[in-house]
């Protein structure tokens, strides 16, 4: 199984890759292959239309959509900006449709604060769910997150270390469900 980690900021200074490489680390542990999208390497301009309909897509966005069509599953990781998910991760999701079609969707929300991005990681469920895909109910929220790893940036929060493996746990079990259920029988395109 291939899991696509996209990290959802690209501001100076951020902290949700730490907790992206964290989930990378425990997913190739498993035995499964990753694929870790940073969008501030991808770098996409403001939408001005979606794949399939761009009359000139721009080439960080079909390369986006290959890696996205590639994947079996999903984690998105966002800070939370003024209660929600970050604009270059709305930007990014904008592109795509069909990349998302049936696929198990992860939520990671980071925060300084002590709720952990909550609200950035509900909203983005419900966008998940208008891309056609299945929201993970279990979602993974990183509070305080200057705190949480040390300056080799591994994660040290106890906490936040038990929420990850739940978190990896059940995320792993729906893919599972879902890729086994897509093999039975395959979707018709």
């Amino acid at each position: 199984m291939k899991i696509a980690i996209l990290i959802g900021s690209i501001r100076q200074g951020r902290q949700s890759h730490k907790i992206a490489h964290h989930l990378q680390q425990v997913l190739q542990q498993r035995g499964l292959t990753t694929d870790l999208v940073d969008l501030a390497d991808v770098q996409l301009p403001l939408l001005e239309e979606r794949v399939g309909k761009h009359p000139q897509l721009p080439h960080t966005a079909q390369e986006l959509s290959n890696r996205l069509h590639a994947a079996d599953a999903i984690i998105l990781v966002t800070p939370e900006y003024h209660g929600s998910f970050s604009g270059v991760l709305k930007n990014a999701l904008d592109y795509f449709y069909a990349e998302f079609s049936k696929k198990v969707v992860g939520t990671v929300g980071v925060s300084a604060g002590k709720f952990g991005g909550i609200n950035a990681a509900s909203q983005l469920q419900q966008v998940i769910l208008n891309l056609g895909a299945f929201p993970l109910p279990t979602k993974l929220l990183v509070p305080e997150v200057y705190g949480a790893f040390n300056e080799g940036h591994e994660l040290t929060n106890e906490h936040t270390i038990r929420s990850a493996q739940k978190f990896i746990d059940d995320f792993y079990w729906l893919a599972s469900a879902v890729q086994e259920k897509k093999q039975l029988q395959p979707l018709a395109v």
